[in-house]
């Protein structure tokens, strides 16, 4: 009998062997795209605005032979965005005129990548200076914010989008979830320090230099790791470093039915405060000299982050 289960055991094995070899021979062959071409329409081009017409939209549209998806990374320090179809739009944010390289990358069989940049100049007219002054403490200065830990509700969670028959409106605030002071299992994201800096320019960045990130459990299955704790740079590498902080349009639903400011904090290379769900754009829900309360978009989540200047540790 166990001369039977051997002799079994060997043919299922060759089996899967040769199954898996029918399979790899019939994946196809690795090509690679060919004649990638990009064009674009600047919003409100014309011979008086041969920049647009500030609201620095833009929109792309990319070909290529053999190509069965597209990605784009517009040049401005934004997340490389997919684009199956090679159609894509995008807001240029930084205020005045700037050029931008934005490159296509067309993806062939086999996953194999070929890319074209090009140049393109784009005006946005859009300014907060005012949030940009509470942020920083003006041109030439930078201030120093901590999570509002020593009150409630210093976290918040509720949903991403609008619920049927809601009268309420739970898009536009915590309604699922709302943190006491110095909530239990968020302790070790507590002592993070992040700094705004404005130069004499008006160009404003953004670093954490103390602590850590802290993962949502509902997040960090993405990431493969323990949820609802916090983790170095080993695991979120954009941890680190000092990244350009710019002030955008809010264009969500949350900010028309909220009455919100009507901006957002959008964060280069990765950039987050403190909380991590892979989202650098911060909504501003308001903002004075020494409080700043935002809304982070996590898919159907909304996350809703307090914090003020008053170490609460002090």
């Amino acid at each position: 009998m166990k001369s039977l289960k051997i002799v079994i055991t060997l043919s299922l094995l060759i089996g899967s062997f040769y199954g898996c070899q029918d399979e790899d021979q019939e994946f196809g062959d690795i090509v690679a795209p060919t004649n990638v071409e990009i064009t674009m329409e600047v919003i409100g081009q014309d011979a008086d605005n041969p920049f647009g017409d500030g609201s620095g939209l833009v929109n792309f549209s990319g070909t290529a032979d053999d190509a069965i998806t597209y990605r784009y990374n517009f040049g401005d320090g934004s997340d490389i965005v997919s684009a199956p179809s090679g159609e894509s739009s995008h807001v240029f944010f930084r205020t005045g005129v700037n050029t931008y390289t934005v490159t296509i990358l067309a993806s062939g069989l086999g996953g194999v990548t070929t890319s074209k940049s090009i140049n393109i100049d784009v005006f946005s007219s859009f300014e907060d200076q005012e949030a940009k002054d509470l942020l920083s403490g003006g041109a030439g200065f930078s201030k120093t914010w901590y999570w509002a830990a020593d009150k409630p509700q210093n976290i918040g969670l509720g949903p991403n989008e609008i619920i049927a028959n809601d009268v309420n409106n739970q898009h536009t605030y915590n309604a699922y979830f709302q943190s006491m002071a110095w909530h239990p299992d968020k302790l070790c994201m507590y002592d993070a320090e992040m700094i705004f800096t404005q130069d004499g320019d008006g160009a404003l960045t953004f670093e954490q230099t103390v602590g850590e990130a802290y993962l949502p459990g509902t997040y960090s299955p993405t990431l493969g790791v323990a949820g609802d704790t916090c983790h170095g740079s080993n695991v979120v590498p954009s941890l680190g470093g000092v990244k350009d902080a710019l002030l955008v349009p809010s264009s969500s639903i949350a900010t028309i039915d909220g009455g919100y400011r009507g901006s957002t904090i959008s964060l280069t290379d990765g950039g987050f405060m403190s909380w991590y769900v892979d989202n650098s754009n911060l909504e501003i829900i308001t903002i004075t000299e020494d409080r700043l309360h935002v809304r982070v978009t996590e898919g159907d989540n909304a996350w809703y982050c307090v914090y003020q200047t008053d170490n609460p540790n002090d």
